[in-house]
């Protein structure tokens, strides 16, 4: 396991150095569009977005995965260890790290927009009827009237 985790680039490194390489390397706002994060927008600090780091978890493994695939540029986890934290995460020894992915606000923008559509076409998917034969479309509900044409009972309590 020890041998496993050397090749982590996570293994050892503080979230603070994590953070100004990031910071240096692509700046608050390219940090901002990909990770929207509020510290990262509003008046970004180094020391605030520590603190929001360290008591938000998801956020923490949120921002390791990034820089595993675009700073470090390691390959996607498996089924299982995609359910690992980044930090618990190995590779193989012969995988090293590249170069930094070279991002730009409207390549991350153009990013989410591909993969909101691709989850809103799945999830239509899974949806939507097979065939039109299998589709039975739903019964109408009678709508009850609140009001009643009764002046002495306008909420027709009278026909329930």
């Amino acid at each position: 396991m020890l041998e496993e985790q050397q090749n982590n680039p996570l293994h050892g490194l503080k979230l603070e150095v994590l953070l100004k390489e990031l910071v240096e390397f692509y700046g608050w706002d390219i940090l901002a569009a990909a990770m929207r994060f509020h510290c990262f927008k509003t008046n970004p600090s180094i020391e605030g977005s520590l603190k929001f780091l360290r008591k938000t978890e998801w956020a923490r493994v949120k921002l390791e995965g990034f820089y595993l695939s675009r700073f470090k540029r390691m390959p996607r986890p498996s089924d299982e260890e995609f359910a690992l934290p980044p930090r618990e995460r190995s590779f193989p020894l012969h995988i090293v790290p590249r170069e930094p992915m070279v991002l730009t606000v409207e390549s991350i923008e153009l990013s989410q927009a591909k993969a909101a559509s691709a989850h809103k076409e799945r999830t239509s998917q899974r949806h939507s009827p097979r065939n039109n034969r299998d589709f039975k479309p739903a019964q109408k509900r009678k709508s009850r009237s609140t009001k009643s044409d009764d002046p002495s009972d306008p909420w027709g309590l009278k026909n329930r």
